[in-house]
């Protein structure tokens, strides 16, 4: 049993180790800009915006990229409503006499359907996506098409950061997501980026008119789209000074809802596309990123799995020390002794482990505000992501072996408190 975790341990270390070592070999590659720039040539971008129960954060959103430093006969916004329910449409019609924007309606179909339905009137030569809760900087355009330089590359994803976190558990997000833009920028260098995030990734037109739009892939199609690419030998990179600022869960609950829906996607997505595993021609993606995946989620349900083991042992020996000795001998007549202080290795390498993750959280923080910073937030992601990410996961497999999936406007509504039929 125990070798079993050595196992997993050791892996979930090594990957730790090569972002480091990658980290280490790339880092002066890393462009992190702070004033504003100019590109050689402007050229057309459209940004769509699939929106469902959106009202009260599509205004911000809509601003946000109208406020973009960019030319503005360049910049093209497609708005789709998805057949929302609230008033979306009223506010978004506000917006309507503006040249650059252009509204679609369709009934409700789901995100991917928004999106495809505006890939079908983009006539620029770049196009992008940009969620109805999250907001753009105004140099993010700029910088992402920068990458754009080298004709290779086919898609940029941004750096998503948490929006204004309010409490704890979105403070955990927070810190998550500064991880996140360290452990993207090591994949954009390794080649195996396997999510194209829907908050303003930026795509070449000539993508979908390769390989075709988006599709449903179980309501995680950023993550299909970067597999399909990957399977077709096109590029994708980082901006890591993109940046997209996103409202997270603000709840236990709604967090649970987004990551099972993630976690789910992923799991499908990687057994569609279990074709790309270990194939020397797919390059890292196949040697890596998705292997590495796998076995993270599988790591985390052997582990949790055996701290239950290990505390229901520890509740049944409480229990029959009580019964031999008495209630006050079995927890008050003890006293602390460095000769019980856990030695095996296991507990140095999770250390290991957990310090590494840490260090990781730190420098993608660096990378966002130009210096380290330790704050509670990262207190708080280590708890509660520990706590409740194993119910999330081992739901996910539940549901994957069922192919049973969430879905994007259920979990909208949901969200936002509204009656949804079962």
């Amino acid at each position: 049993m125990y070798g079993i975790i050595y196992v997993f341990i050791f892996l979930s270390v090594y990957v730790q180790v090569f972002f480091l070592v990658t980290f280490l070999e790339k880092k002066k590659q890393i462009l992190v800009r702070t004033k504003p720039i100019e590109l050689k040539e402007y050229p057309g971008v459209t940004i769509i915006i699939p929106c469902y129960g959106a009202e009260k954060t599509i205004t911000g959103t809509i601003i946000s990229l109208l406020d973009l430093d960019y030319p503005k006969d360049k910049l093209k916004l497609i708005i789709v409503d998805d057949g929302s329910k609230d008033n979306l449409l009223e506010v978004i019609e506000k917006f309507k006499e503006n040249e650059n924007i252009k509204i679609l309606h369709k009934k409700n179909g789901g995100k991917y359907t928004a999106v495809n339905m505006g890939l079908e009137v983009t006539e620029t030569p770049f196009v992008g996506c940009l969620d109805p809760d999250s907001f753009v900087d105004s140099q993010a355009l700029k910088r992402i098409m920068t990458y754009f330089y080298d004709e290779e590359t086919m898609a940029v994803a941004p750096s998503m950061i948490v929006s204004k976190p309010k409490n704890i558990i979105q403070g955990a997000q927070k810190a998550e997501y500064d991880m996140a833009v360290y452990n993207k920028k090591m994949l954009a260098f390794l080649g195996g980026i396997h999510v194209t995030p829907g908050p303003f990734s930026i795509f070449r037109k000539k993508v979908f008119d390769d390989l075709g739009p988006f599709r449903h892939a179980h309501n995680t199609e950023d993550q299909e789209i970067a597999l399909r690419m990957h399977e077709n030998h096109y590029k994708i990179e980082h901006c890591p000074d993109a940046y997209v600022y996103t409202v997270v869960p603000n709840t236990v609950k709604t967090l649970y809802r987004q990551r099972l829906r993630w976690i789910y996607g992923f799991i499908r997505n990687a057994l569609d596309y279990r074709r790309l595993f270990f194939k020397k021609k797919y390059g890292h993606i196949a040697f890596f990123t998705l292997p590495s995946g796998m076995i993270s989620i599988l790591s985390v349900i052997f582990l949790f799995s055996m701290i239950c083991f290990n505390f229901i042992n520890f509740i049944i020996h409480k229990i029959t020390l009580i019964s031999v000795v008495g209630l006050h001998n079995a927890f008050f007549n003890s006293h602390f002794d460095f000769f019980f202080f856990n030695t095996k290795t296991i507990v140095f390498i999770s250390i290991i482990l957990y310090t590494s993750v840490i260090f990781s959280l730190l420098i993608g923080r660096r990378m966002l505000e130009g210096k380290f910073r330790v704050s509670f937030d990262i207190f708080y992601f280590m708890i509660i992501y520990s706590i409740i990410s194993p119910f999330w996961i081992l739901k996910a497999i539940f549901n994957a072996t069922r192919s049973k999936e969430s879905s994007w406007t259920r979990e909208i509504d949901k969200r936002e408190g509204k009656t949804v039929p079962q």
